[in-house]
């Protein structure tokens, strides 16, 4: 079994960490400071009881999961004798490079060196690395605890040898790790994702609907389906004959926005950022998120737990 250390103890660092402790694996995980080192414990308290609530496993075991993360803000101790290091700093490319230079000195050249990025290219990444053939992207997915994919993409001079462990490591933490078999802007997720939502604010902002009727379009339809069928399953279950017949109309009518939309920009303009700001697309006054994000979590836990009964 491979030594895990994740670097960066924030949203996806702390929940990479907490998923291979509920997989059985000891982890060290690097924090900046004693700060950091608190909000991240308790992140992983707060998860840990939510799993817990909803019957993932029992109490006793979630102290025993807590019991094999190991947080520290001395990155060589936490480096120390890993054989795989999953990086989930900010997504600045500099900075993660000006770190990656850091992390060579301090490990041994058949450590793994992945990174959590979203978007940057691996090749980017591992320019000056010493070693870019251990360098790959597993891409988890927020959250990362309770969404089962990782993206894995592998860079010019990745190896055979590093991808391997990468899935072998990913399946160990019970993910359903996909391989990117190219370089790409936003990998596959991410180009999927922003196709809906470019077409989504191109409707929005031509008045077709209002914001609530656009989502509840997905959330109600293809929302229910897609856990089951992907687009291209569900085009053969549709028939790929009435599938070509649809594209070959409609494709020309969608949009093609080289940018975001007009509403996207107003907002944002405005400091209307969403959540975050307690207004984007909608009002987040009171506690409406911490319901929603709850909702989220509880369905996202149902269908891990139904994952597991399958198999």
């Amino acid at each position: 079994m491979e030594k895990l250390a994740v670097i960066g103890s924030g949203t996806m660092g702390h929940s990479i960490a907490l998923n291979a402790a509920w997989r059985d694996m000891d982890v060290k995980m690097y924090a900046t400071n004693e700060e950091d080192i608190r909000r991240a414990e308790q992140g992983i308290i707060q998860k840990l009881r939510t799993m817990t609530d909803n019957g993932l496993f029992s109490s006793e075991e979630a102290k025993s999961i807590r019991k094999r993360i190991i947080i520290s803000d001395k990155l060589q101790e936490v480096v120390d004798g890993a054989t795989f290091v999953i990086e989930a700093i900010p997504e600045n490319l500099e900075l993660k490079q000006q770190f990656y230079s850091r992390l060579e000195a301090l490990i041994g050249p058949d450590t793994v060196l992945a990174s959590n990025t979203s978007g940057l290219q691996p090749s980017d990444l591992a320019s000056a690395l010493s070693h870019p053939e251990r360098f790959i992207v597993t891409h988890f997915w927020n959250p990362a605890h309770l969404i089962p994919l990782v993206e894995v993409v592998g860079g010019k001079h990745t190896s055979d040898s590093t991808r391997d462990r990468a899935m072998d490591l990913l399946n160990a933490m019970q993910k359903k790790p996909i391989v990117v078999k190219q370089e790409i802007q936003g990998f596959i997720g991410n180009r999927l994702q922003y196709a809906l939502f470019r077409e989504a604010q191109a409707l929005l902002d031509a008045g077709v609907a209002d914001k609530e009727d656009i989502d509840a379009a997905v959330t109600y339809s293809i929302g229910r389906r897609l856990p089951v069928t992907g687009p291209l399953m569900s085009a053969d279950f549709g028939g790929l004959d009435v599938f070509k017949s649809i594209s070959d109309y409609l494709f020309r009518d969608l949009s093609t926005l080289q940018a975001s939309g007009e509403t996207l920009d107003s907002l944002v303009g405005s400091g209307k950022l969403g959540v975050k700001s307690g207004e984007g697309f909608y009002d987040w006054g009171g506690n409406h998120s911490e319901k929603v994000s709850a909702e989220r979590e509880n369905m996202l836990i149902r269908f891990l737990k139904d994952d597991e009964r399958k198999g």
